[in-house]
């Protein structure tokens, strides 16, 4: 276990100078793929359990992968200590008031961390389901947690989060009969927004699904490392 007695590194990140964001996410790409270090951008509203289901992921693949946490967020190192608590690598981004993160912005967070210990690196972006959808940040894979009080009509309301993500985690489970939402009805909507997204629904507080999706996860990195 880490010891997560002293504060834990913040980093200030600045939004790229660079016109071509979508060249610098290539590049960045090209670079991960000969180091072997497997990248995923997770994204999600506030409140859709991203750092409690990244502690259960932490949990399932114990052993198996060396995993490294990048939590972004415009203030505050909460979710940073948080998976540092569980043991892993983990360091805060501080945004500078910007919604969203960058390729370059990536790479300033990757080069802090050090990915020479890391064969999965888990990008925390910052919550909201508009900016973050709109800039490639170099990740391998996208990621996106929704959560069952949000509704299951948000693949509708918000098309490009669920068009750019390869995985969608239903989130709180658990909680779904006291909430109007139908999961067979979200599944075709997100079908509708993207026909290869996989769909996994998990309880985040109480593990369901979490071995689903952490198989998901081993197999794109033994994948990506291959």
């Amino acid at each position: 276990m880490a010891d997560t007695t002293s504060k834990v590194k913040v980093i200030e990140i600045k939004q790229s100078v660079f016109a071509s964001n979508d060249e610098q996410a290539r590049n960045l790409r090209g670079e991960l793929k000969e180091k072997g270090v497997f990248l995923l951008n997770l994204m999600s509203s506030p409140g859709a359990g991203k750092t409690t289901t990244l502690k259960q992921t932490v949990k399932a693949l114990e052993g198996q992968l060396r995993i490294g946490v990048m939590e972004a967020d415009i203030d505050s190192d909460v979710d940073a200590k948080a998976m540092a608590d569980t043991g892993v690598k983990a360091i805060q981004l501080h945004t500078g008031g910007m919604c969203h993160l960058d390729a370059d912005m990536t790479r300033q967070g990757l080069e802090a961390l050090g990915t020479e210990d890391v064969d999965l690196a888990i990008l925390e972006n910052v919550g909201n389901l508009v900016c973050p959808a709109e800039f490639d940040t170099g990740a391998v894979k996208n990621a996106m947690i929704l959560s069952v009080p949000e509704g299951h009509d948000k693949p509708l309301k918000y098309p490009l989060m669920f068009s750019v993500c390869d995985v969608v985690l239903i989130n709180k489970m658990d909680v779904m009969p006291y909430f109007d939402f139908d999961l067979e009805k979200c599944r075709e909507y997100i079908r509708m927004r993207n026909p290869n997204a996989v769909v996994i629904p998990i309880c985040a507080k109480t593990g369901e699904g979490i071995g689903a999706w952490a198989d998901w996860l081993r197999t794109q990195v033994k994948d990506w490392k291959s």
